[in-house]
């Protein structure tokens, strides 16, 4: 059996706890999203085996909160899953970089008793977190699963309780699938819900899922494979039906790499492509370009291993590495840092 992803984050939380103090020359501290969180840890730990005089310390606390952090400048660096809007950037004193570290998928968990596989698509996806599609047996959520006997039960929706860059891609992704969607709740970290229990973090959401049967949700690929549970296979822009995978998240990235803006703020949810799984994203670390006195040239160190070393590892995690083309831009963004 394996164990769970809470227990493995609380292990790789431990980890980094574990680095004494006494060794570490510098800290760097950062905070975010819970979206790469296990990639982050694994790469932290890497790093700090190497330079034992640095120590760099992560709060999982949601993407809302990681950006907050680094805009009031009382962290190193933030971390979130949805790009910062103009506004968000006017409001920060100095010149904050985006730099794009993995891309994972954003996938819809369920806990349907005696179902085994289940199809959807973006309006019906839509539907049910907005409680209009509220049993589960349904006839939009049957007319896509024909001959799986769907329990004539209710629907409990489960979704982020914190800012969130996972909610940010779920969002993003539903505005474009759902024209009702778009005009009553949008896109955003946090969005005013209209039906659903909140749980903290992916891992939060997860567990309510796991313990709780005819319940639905949302959280990042590694966190359902790590606990277990089910999830969706989701019909994409081409009208093709995917399962999320290293392979069908790197698909959805394909065009926006080869036309990747210079800020990296881009958006890869319901992409073109037969092969690409529609609620895709990169995720970035917030990073200013001037850091007083050595923390900068540190951070600027890690950067560059994240690029060279750290990438290789993404895989083994259930994330997808950046583009080529994109890494290349990437080192180029990283020797600004000052």
């Amino acid at each position: 059996m394996k164990r769970s992803l809470s227990t493995l984050a609380v292990a790789a939380a431990f980890v980094v706890s574990l680095i004494p103090a006494a060794k570490a020359d510098t800290t760097l501290n950062g905070a975010g999203a819970t979206f790469p969180y296990p990639i982050y840890s694994k790469w932290f730990d890497e790093y700090h085996k190497m330079h034992p005089n640095v120590a760099i310390n992560y709060q999982s606390i949601g993407s809302g909160g990681g950006i907050r952090q680094v805009t009031a400048k009382t962290v190193d660096f933030g971390a979130s899953d949805g790009p910062m809007s103009d506004e968000q950037l006017s409001k920060v004193d100095g010149k904050l970089l985006h730099i794009p570290t993995v891309l994972g998928a954003v996938v819809i968990i369920y806990n349907a008793p005696g179902v085994a596989e289940l199809k959807l698509d973006g309006p019906t996806i839509a539907g049910i977190f907005q409680g209009k599609i509220a049993k589960w047996n349904d006839p939009a959520i049957a007319a896509l699963n024909p001959g799986v006997a769907l329990p004539d039960s209710q629907i409990t929706v489960v979704h982020r309780a914190d800012g969130s860059g996972t909610s940010y891609c779920f969002t993003d992704y539903l505005t474009k699938v759902s024209e009702d969607w778009s005009k009553s709740i949008g896109k955003g970290t946090s969005v005013n819900w209209p039906v659903g229990l909140g749980g903290k973090g992916n891992e939060g959401v997860a567990s309510l899922v796991k313990q709780t049967p005819g319940s639905i949700g949302y959280t990042e690929l590694i966190y359902a494979l790590q606990n277990n549970i089910s999830f969706a296979s989701v019909k994409n822009a081409a009208g093709k039906l995917v399962t999320a995978s290293l392979d069908s998240v790197s698909a959805a990235a394909a065009a926006a790499a080869k036309n990747m803006p210079a800020d990296y703020r881009v958006s890869i949810t319901n992409a073109a492509g037969e092969n690409a799984y529609p609620i895709s994203t990169f995720t970035w670390l917030l990073v200013y370009q001037n850091n007083p006195g050595s923390n900068g040239k540190i951070l600027q160190d890690f950067l560059k291993w994240m690029v060279e070393k750290g990438e290789t590892m993404a895989p083994s995690l259930n994330y997808a590495p950046l583009p080529k083309n994109v890494q290349s831009m990437v080192r180029k963004t990283i020797q600004t840092i000052k």
